[in-house]
């Protein structure tokens, strides 16, 4: 297997050169937003090869300890090599093929390459994959690390008792996690994993970000995504903050004392953050006076701290006027959600990601203290952002990971459950086949976020690989939700099931935190740039 692996991994990098050479022979005659389904589709083929070489790590790193590990590896290749040579799924209804970029020669010289991987019948050992999960088998998920290992064991236990029981009944009556999952979880140290241990904080590695939020949205992705405004504000202050924000901030943060949201998103603006148009000035006194709208703001009326991106230097165009606050407000209820004079906010509906709720938020000359300017310094406020969204991203794919892996689970318990002519569906081979890949997706996505997350901890600039990380991990989190509610049949459309409320959860993680058409652009534009 190891050779097999080793050749095909080989020719798929080669296939990617081609691609990329491709691509910036395109780019170098015309912009890329004129080239966009060439340069999405490249960064689609950029993920695949990314994502089968931490699956080959993945695999070689267990040395066999666990025969399901190369079962699934094999898949993986088949799979991934299979969509590079005949078309990778961007969307539903968009498919990348060779032609679009005019590497059709590339192509073929990878199939020939890998020929016996592709031309091989995969369905007895898919079956066999699917047999192995229903029999309660799993592949490896051991970080060779013990302390890491008992990190996983203790978020996995504390999911299975205090959100997985729970979570659905939350999410139909729209209620926020309670104050007492929340004070659990911050007794766990999920709000302070990588703060720094000199301010309360556990000091841990983006790593070990990545087990917590993928065991916690594991249970229900609102709990996962509680530690994202803390992941994001923590790292904006300790990374941009001068010395008393940092102080004053961090270690609240760190015990779960104050829950940050992070307010940067405003009506008509989405990506374009240079486009804000929210106001932020000195009044007589020196404090900071807010004008503006923002819109799809979590967990906004029981938060404490707003990380507040406004536009401070009105006359600095796009992303140099900008500046980060740090605004304190008084935390909401469910009477009085926004308290604070000079804010308002109303609820926005949503079909899933529920548990902290989204706000459109209006403020009207909301007052902030002379020393909420995060740094210190006016102007910087993207740059600071910025330097969030490797993090951010990494964390999303985190997420996206625990959603896939609980979909998995539903649509095996529902497969081994529900009989049809005389045997459980899971007998069923259209039904094992959705099961075994959704593993094999599953796995991929996995040790994609890990090795972004890795890269991440190693200090270099990982924006690329955390756009991939992402970019695989939310399809993902949709195809096996997706997949589970099939394998459900009309039960999964049914409100009382859980997958249903899965499939909603799942949706959203292309859309934050970067549209995957965002991610795919960083993803090919930074590559080209890099080979340039």
């Amino acid at each position: 297997m190891c050779a097999d692996m080793n050749s095909a991994m080989a020719a798929a990098q080669a296939y990617r050169v081609t691609a990329q050479t491709a691509l910036a022979a395109r780019l170098a005659e015309r912009p890329i937003d004129q080239e966009q389904r060439a340069a999405h589709g490249f960064a689609w083929v950029a993920t695949t090869v990314a994502a089968l070489e931490a699956v080959q790590g993945w695999v070689e790193a267990g040395q066999g300890a666990n025969p399901l590990d190369a079962k699934i590896a094999t898949l993986a290749f088949a799979e991934g090599i299979g969509q590079l040579v005949g078309g990778l799924p961007m969307g539903q209804n968009e498919m990348f093929r060779p032609a679009d970029l005019g590497i059709g020669l590339g192509a073929r010289t990878l199939a020939d390459a890998c020929a016996d991987l592709l031309d091989a019948d995969h369905a007895a050992l898919r079956a066999e994959v699917a047999a192995a999960l229903a029999g309660g088998d799993w592949p490896s998920e051991t970080l060779h690390d013990a302390d890491l290992d008992a990190i996983r064991d203790q978020f996995r236990r504390f999911t299975d008792a205090e959100i997985i029981p729970h979570a659905h009944r939350w999410h139909l009556a729209n209620d926020l996690i309670p104050d007492a999952t929340v004070r659990a979880m911050a007794d766990l140290g999920t709000f302070g994993v990588c703060i720094p241990e000199a301010f309360g904080g556990l000091g841990l590695s983006k790593l070990v970000m990545c087990i917590v939020t993928e065991e916690l949205s594991r249970g229900w992705i609102g709990a996962g995504s509680l530690g994202t405004r803390s992941e994001i504000a923590g790292e904006l202050i300790a990374t941009g903050g001068i010395d008393a924000q940092k102080a004053e901030w961090l270690p609240r943060i760190a015990s779960g004392e104050i829950l940050p949201t992070a307010v940067f998103t405003e009506p008509d603006v989405g990506s374009d953050l240079g486009a804000l148009q929210t106001r932020a000035r000195r009044d007589a006194g020196g404090a900071w006076v807010i004008d503006g709208a923002k819109t799809w703001i979590t967990h906004a009326a029981r938060s404490d701290l707003m990380t507040l991106l406004a536009r401070t230097l009105p006359d600095a165009k796009g992303y140099a006027g900008l500046s980060m606050l740090l605004v304190p407000k008084p935390r909401g209820t469910e009477t009085d959600p926004f308290p604070a004079q000079g804010m308002s906010g109303s609820e926005i509906e949503v079909l899933g990601y529920r548990g902290m709720r989204e706000y459109a938020l209006q403020f009207d000359a909301m007052t902030a203290p002379a020393d909420a300017l995060l740094g210190g310094e006016e102007g910087q406020g993207f740059k600071q952002l910025m330097r969030t969204f490797e993090g951010a991203r990494i964390q999303t794919a985190a997420r996206a990971v625990g959603v896939a892996r609980r979909a998995l689970e539903l649509g095996r318990d529902y497969a081994l459950n529900r009989k049809q002519f005389g045997r459980a569906i899971v007998q069923f081979p259209r039904v094992a086949d959705k099961l075994a890949m959704s593993l094999v997706d599953f796995v991929t996505a996995r040790e994609l976020s890990y090795a972004a997350a890795r890269a991440k901890d190693s200090g270099k600039r990982c924006d690329i690989e955390a756009g991939m990380a992402k970019l695989l991990a939310a399809r993902t989190a949709w195809s096996n939700a997706d997949a589970s509610l099939q394998i459900h049949g009309g039960n999964g459309y049914a409100l009382e099931y859980e997958i249903s409320r899965v499939l909603c959860d799942a949706r959203i993680l292309n859309i934050f935190e970067g549209a995957a058409e965002i991610q795919a652009q960083v993803i090919a534009r930074g590559l080209v740039e890099r080979r340039n």
